[in-house]
């Protein structure tokens, strides 16, 4: 397996952990009383991950110099 394989299959972890974050974050969202500290903290952990996400989208796309 070599080097992009492996970050292609690290950027669709990624992608599926904030899906799930995501969704996450919309059901408490329409909970009667969210707990606003696990709210931050689940924003913050989803946009960690976006990050993260275009980091390897980076390293993936070669740099094309025109």
């Amino acid at each position: 397996m070599n080097r992009q394989e492996v970050l292609r299959i690290e950027l669709a972890q990624k992608r599926l952990a904030h899906r799930d974050l995501n969704d996450s974050i919309d059901a408490l969202h329409l909970s009667v009383n969210p707990d606003l500290l696990t709210l931050q903290r689940l924003k913050r952990n989803k946009l960690a991950i976006k990050d993260e996400i275009k980091r390897l989208e980076d390293a993936i796309t070669p740099d094309i110099i025109a």
